[in-house]
Parts: C-alpha cells; structure tokens; sequence
C-alpha cells in the first residue's frame, strides 16, 4: 500500500490546528528550539549546564523546516494555539518504514503551550491522520522516565506502553530509562 505523506493537510480540533510550516512561523519555531524544558525533554543536550547555551536562530533551521515542508516520506506540522493564534510547536511523523507501514511519532511544545491539553490533542490528531488517512498501520514513539506527563498525554491520546529500556540515556550523570509506545491501526480510537 502507498502511503501519501506528500499532502500536507491543515487539521483542525478545539484546542489546537496544525497545519504546514510557513516561513513566518521560523522565529516561533527557532523559540520553542531553544526553550531549556524542550531539550531536556528530548535530550537534545545531558546536562542542565547545556541547556541554557543552545541558540537556534531562523537561519539554522529555515532550510530544514522548508525542506520538510516538500519531503514525501514525513509530515511536519506547525502547532497553533486556536485561542492565540500562536505557533507553540511542532508534531511530526518521520522515519518512516513503508514494508512495515509505519513510522515514528514526536513533538515538540514551547512554555506557551504547556499544561492546557494542547499536546494532547496535537498527538491524536496528527496519529488520527496517520493511521486513518496516510494508512499506517503502527506510529510508534520514545519518552523518557522523566517526562510522565508526556506518557500520559500519549497515553490519552490512544498510545499503549510497550516497554522499558533501562538506563537508555545519562542526564546530569543519572542513568534515565527510555519508554516505548505506539498506536495501531487496529487498536480502540481513544
């Protein structure tokens, strides 16, 4: 079965739309990459000394998101906030594995769109359409032990705990493990 990652669609919820990058949206973005919770929660640095020196700017990732925005074998939407109309993050399906039918799922949320269900809904609409428009069978993801709200707003949003890997990763010397998740196509829609 192909698998139509090339449409970039605008999906709509209450909280949240998410729709393809524009160029305007870079500052927003290059914001939200530089926030010190977003790398800790992605590992994107081990340590909390690190977390304060990262320094993404527009140039850095224009030609990453506006590349993303014609890839064929993912999908990398903006978040916006419906209440302010503000980009806070991104959701996205990547690393795709067509025999398999399946693909990763992450995302990423700036302070302004923490802790009022706006991660949540971004994850089951973007799976939704993952699972039920692209036809996948299986999206599947990684938190770390230290983000449980993130579990559990994978959790709400349809994603089943698969299992642990111990000691997966060091964030300021302590060992962290590696949860697995994942949503099929068979599985109940929350």
């Amino acid at each position: 079965m192909a698998h139509d990652f090339a449409t970039k669609p605008v999906l709509t919820g209450d909280l949240v739309t998410l729709r393809p990058f524009e160029d305007a949206d870079l500052p927003a973005i290059a914001e939200v990459l530089n926030d010190p919770e977003v790398g800790r929660l992605t590992m994107t640095y081990t340590s909390t000394a690190q977390l304060g020196a990262a320094h993404t700017g527009v140039a850095d990732i224009r030609d990453f998101y506006l590349r993303n925005a014609t890839a064929t074998d993912r999908l990398d939407l903006a978040i916006v906030d419906n209440a302010s109309g503000a980009v806070v993050g991104e959701a996205v399906l990547n690393g795709y594995d067509p025999d398999a039918s399946s693909c990763n799922f992450r995302i990423l949320i700036g302070p302004a769109g923490r802790g009022r269900g706006l991660g949540t809904e971004a994850t089951r609409l973007i799976t939704d359409h993952g699972l039920d428009v692209i036809g996948l069978h299986r999206i599947g993801l990684d938190v770390f032990s230290f983000n449980p709200a993130g579990r559990r707003a994978y959790e709400k949003a349809g994603f089943v705990f698969e299992g642990t890997k111990r000691h997966a990763a060091v964030f300021d010397g302590e060992r962290v493990d590696e949860h697995f998740m994942s949503r099929l196509a068979t599985d109940p829609r929350p």
